[in-house]
């Protein structure tokens, strides 16, 4: 019964949210964002948590601030993302504005394979959709299996009609997919700040150990793909903002293991950044240090 109320919610949005004005979409977000922010539940408490690593001179004043700024870009994220599939070429034109774009686009011009690499920064898929529809670059990309599995099917069917291939996270055969992928010359995207399993490398993140995904380097390693990290966020105009960083190189030394540890740890450093620069837009609700796994209860 929950797992079809969940589906059942996902469904109202993206069949209502998408229908109404867009100013009218921002304040009924900003709305529900407030009310989840008023009511201090597990994802807040854990958003603050995780906010108080990155800005560690924050009081609970300024912790409290940046945690409602948080909750109301997340819900920007969610009324955006209801909304998507019925923007425009236009539309979407005018909503992102990216920094450092040629390291992209040389890229892919000279025939490597890309890996973009993300943080849960801002908007991926207003991103995502700049991308194919203005660049008009498709891409590939994973997605976790979701519960039930007709909202892992309404997201499947959500980010293919924006013009991604989505491969499952599950089953094994996604990592060969996306090499592939990149030996054509093809765009992978990757959202990479957060790997909980034991196939996780470890990094120091903000002073402490937290574990990312090994997914990118050994793409990039294997198939000679540039890997290259993004960073996003929001400003007060509709416009969302990002970054493409300069590439993260392949050491010329070093085991496999070692070359894919510094090199996520490089991710690891330039979604740092990002994040520090604006830490109202990172879309953390969940455990991600080592030491906050280390004190759930039993």
């Amino acid at each position: 019964m929950r797992d079809r109320l969940t589906d059942a919610l996902y469904g109202l949005g993206w069949a209502a949210v998408k229908k109404l004005p867009e100013p009218a979409a921002t304040r009924l977000g900003r709305t529900i964002a407030d009310s989840v922010w008023k009511r201090r539940g597990k994802g807040v408490l854990r958003l603050e948590a995780n906010l108080a690593r990155v800005v560690p001179d924050a009081g609970p004043e300024r912790l409290a601030e940046l945690s409602k700024a948080g909750m109301r870009s997340y819900m920007r994220y969610w009324m955006e993302s209801f909304r998507l599939p019925t923007w425009s070429p236009e539309r979407a034109r005018q909503s992102f504005e990216v920094k450092d774009l040629h390291h992209l686009t040389d890229g892919l011009a000279a025939g490597r394979g890309v890996v973009l690499a993300l943080p849960h920064l801002a908007n991926w898929d207003v991103a995502g959709i700049w991308v194919t529809r203005v660049l008009g670059v498709p891409f590939t990309t994973v997605a976790e299996r979701l519960k039930p599995e007709s909202l892992y099917d309404r997201f499947v069917a959500y980010r293919e009609s924006l013009g991604m291939e989505v491969l499952p996270h599950t089953g094994g055969a996604a990592f060969g997919t996306l090499a592939r992928r990149l030996r054509d010359g093809g765009l992978v995207c990757l959202v990479a700040d957060r790997d909980l399993s034991a196939s996780g490398v470890e990094v120091d993140f903000f002073g402490s150990t937290a574990r990312m995904p090994a997914g990118p380097a050994l793409l990039a390693q294997q198939t000679g793909a540039l890997l290259l990290p993004v960073t996003l966020w929001y400003e007060e105009t509709p416009v969302m903002k990002g970054r493409v960083h300069p590439p993260v190189e392949v050491p010329g030394s070093g085991t496999r293991m070692e070359k894919t540890s510094a090199m996520t740890q490089a991710l690891a450093d330039a979604f740092a950044g990002g994040i520090a620069e604006h830490p109202e837009d990172w879309h953390m609700l969940q455990r991600l240090w080592l030491a906050d796994l280390e004190e759930r209860p039993a």
